[in-house]
């Protein structure tokens, strides 16, 4: 397991210029945030493949939840300053559509595409973690809450733009986790 692991992280260091070209649309934490993503990515599998499991405290996933917060927070508000937002955009499926239209740069297209959808989704898992009755609707509204204050931030702090797009995506994120959660508690699993 131990070797599996070292040679995740040596792939990651040889894409390090693909997360170093990220830095220039975004703050430099979604470095961290990607390593935090692919590492634990690669210990899932690593973990799958071998039969193990991890037990940790609920407490634990407080904690981590958190600190995931606080950086996703650092990510979405702390841009960088020579790019301006004062964007919005009320029409379903226009910026998602730009994207695949082949005007953007690849990686630019895929970041924002898939970053929309990816870092989301510890939010659904933490949500059937956490619940004694984890519900769709329950989960639906609180996250419709949720994004819509950040895109409202966003959007009034001119630090990101007012996107039906982000919303439905990063609504598509909590949701895969919530109904990723039997299969990521094959190698998770929380105790009181």
């Amino acid at each position: 397991m131990r070797t599996s692991l070292i040679l995740s992280q040596i792939l990651f260091l040889f894409l390090f210029p693909i997360w170093l070209e990220l830095t220039n649309y975004l703050h430099p934490i979604v470095i961290a945030v990607v390593w935090l993503c692919y590492s634990f990515l690669a210990v899932y599998i690593v973990c799958l493949g071998k039969g193990v499991v991890i037990s940790f405290r609920k407490n634990l996933l407080h904690v981590l939840i958190g600190l995931y917060s606080f950086s996703l927070l650092i990510l979405l508000f702390m841009r960088p300053n020579n790019q301006e937002y004062n964007y919005a955009n009320f029409t379903p499926f226009e910026t998602i559509s730009f994207y695949f239209s082949g005007k953007v740069e690849f990686l630019v297209a895929f970041y924002n595409l898939g970053a929309n959808i990816a870092l989301f989704i510890p939010f659904g898992l933490y949500y059937r973690y956490v619940s004694i009755r984890s519900g769709v609707v329950k989960l639906v509204i609180l996250a419709a809450l949720g994004i819509s204050m950040i895109e409202g931030g966003q959007f009034l702090t001119h630090r990101g733009s007012l996107d039906i797009d982000d919303f439905i995506l990063n609504i598509a994120g909590v949701m895969i986790g919530y109904f990723m959660f039997p299969l990521v508690q094959k190698v998770f699993t929380a105790k009181k």
